[in-house]
């Protein structure tokens, strides 16, 4: 069984200034994506499938179909590619969308987007950040090893103090766990940024609390997650009742750790905190860009990938 990549590619970088996802940051012109996927094949992942939005559906396929024409899985056989939209409109039968709303619904609509298209267990991550060769294992083996299972996800866990900007503060979920590993919450922090004392503040955005310390060493959420198939039944109940109440709301979006967290409450599903050596960065700010492009170039030079990638 060859587990599946899907990437989150529909949203645009509004604090970046720009669609990141086509941004070329490798020695080559590579994007994030092109890390992503390649990490992603050398793993065992055997197909892709890109969450975009109609306006540059048609770019990405471009560029997808040659880019990756020759690239192959670890069986020998062609990577596949499948492209799904994400767009206001899709949303259940009974519901009107307000004409108003200009917002996205969020991750865990995003990948509702695609479950007509994977059957086999799955990972989630962002199209614009960049996770390290390990956090691909990690997560393949994970799906492998749960071909069979139902209501058993797990999210892949970074050290916080590896998932800082140097260009401002960052916004990120801490993951709350017991001795088995097992979610218990992802509390969300922001304004997180390492200080001149060598320590780690944020604000809480739970109990209010603001400039408080916090562990540079703490798991936290980059979205990078995996599921078995199906989630996608469990998350649209809870998607349509998210909507009874928040149909009219312009800004409120459906979260892939709002949809993790009613399941833990309602006991349909358990979520294992992996962790990975790897160090997570991307482009959060335009001012990211110049350390992005000089860390690809530096793990080029050691060999940690080929030039061009592809």
């Amino acid at each position: 069984m060859k587990p599946v990549l899907l990437v989150l590619a529909a949203g645009m970088g509004s604090r970046y200034g720009g669609l990141k996802q086509m941004d070329g940051l490798g020695p080559s012109g590579e994007t994030i994506i092109d890390y992503s996927i390649y990490d992603a094949v050398q793993a065992g992942f055997g197909k892709v499938v890109y969450i975009v939005r109609d306006y540059f559906l048609e770019d990405m396929r471009t560029l997808v179909a040659k880019k990756y024409a020759n690239v192959k899985c670890n069986d020998g056989s062609p990577l596949e590619f499948v492209f799904v939209t994400q767009e206001l409109n899709k949303i259940p039968a009974g519901f009107t969308l307000n004409p108003e709303r200009q917002k996205p619904w969020g991750t865990a609509h995003a990948v509702l987007m695609a479950k007509d298209v994977i059957k086999e267990p799955f990972a989630v991550i962002n199209g614009d950040d960049y996770y390290g060769k390990e956090s691909f294992k990690v997560l393949a083996d994970w799906c492998r090893a749960h071909e069979h299972s139902t209501g058993q996800y797990c999210i892949v866990g970074f050290e916080l103090d590896r998932t800082l900007s140097e260009s401002g503060g960052v916004s990120r979920g801490i993951c709350h766990y017991g001795s088995d590993r097992i979610l218990t919450k992802i509390e969300e922090h922001l304004n997180i940024a390492k200080e001149a004392d060598g320590k780690v503040y944020g604000d809480n955005s739970v109990s209010g609390d603001t400039h408080i310390t916090i562990d540079g060493k703490a798991l936290c959420s980059m979205n990078m997650w995996g599921f078995t198939p199906d989630y996608f039944a469990k998350s649209e109940v809870i998607f349509n009742d998210f909507l009874k109440t928040n149909i009219n709301e312009l800004k409120k979006e459906y979260y892939i750790p709002y949809a993790i967290d009613c399941m833990i409450k309602d006991g349909s599903a358990t979520t294992e905190v992996l962790s990975t050596p790897s160090s997570w960065f991307g482009v959060t700010y335009k001012e990211d860009r110049p350390a992005v492009v000089a860390k690809f170039a530096e793990l080029v030079s050691e060999g940690v990938y080929p030039s061009p990638l592809y």
